[in-house]
């Protein structure tokens, strides 16, 4: 059983980055979901998918697998870039449409 560690993305229907910066660690799932037949539901028996922990910062992510034994992908974050804007530069004249 193998898991992930990464560092999840803001909610996108807010615009603070509260809790963007903690590490999460999940098990990638053992078996695929099946669909249930009578009511289309999805289910699955793997109940290491519903467990998510929380650390602060990669290096203790990965502590904690290795000291359990659990086989684990690091996945880095993209790097966010931020384009300085003004109001002004709305009605320059030689502006880009």
């Amino acid at each position: 059983m193998t898991a992930r560690i990464f560092q999840p993305p803001k909610n996108a229907m807010q615009s603070g980055r509260a809790n963007v910066r903690r590490w999460r660690l999940e098990y990638e799932p053992a078996k695929p979901r099946e669909i249930e037949p009578l009511m289309g539901w999805t289910s699955s028996t793997d109940m290491a998918q519903q467990l998510s922990l929380k650390f602060n910062s990669k290096e203790e992510a990965v502590a904690f697998a290795e000291k359990e034994g659990i086989p684990c992908q690091v996945l880095e974050p993209k790097t966010r870039r931020i384009r300085p804007k003004s109001y002004a530069d709305n009605f320059k004249p030689d502006r880009l449409i």
